[in-house]
């Protein structure tokens, strides 16, 4: 089933039904938020990265939740992305 985000309020999506989309894509680390080494993973040019796991998702991501482990140091990009923005939509979509 494909959800044309056009046709979805913002408001329908919220904390309880956001199923953590954004926590599949890759965050580089551009600012010192203070994230966990075990968290971070770097590239063969020396970039930082926020690790994946094997099930590509990211490592703080809690499972059963789908809330961070580390919210109140992850990174500037995950601060910026807004639930329920365009971007959050086009990334619901795709995973549907």
């Amino acid at each position: 089933m494909t959800i044309n985000i056009k046709n979805v309020p913002e408001t329908e999506i919220t904390c309880s039904n956001c199923q953590a989309c954004c926590c599949r894509l890759e965050v580089f680390l551009l600012t010192d938020t203070g994230v966990p080494e075990e968290h971070i993973a770097v590239d063969n040019w020396g970039g930082e990265t926020m690790l994946r796991l094997e099930d590509g998702w990211c490592a703080a991501l809690d499972r059963e939740t789908l809330m961070c482990s580390i919210y109140e140091n992850r990174p500037w990009v995950c601060r910026e992305f807004e639930m329920a923005s365009y971007e959050c939509g086009v990334e619901r979509e795709a995973m549907l």
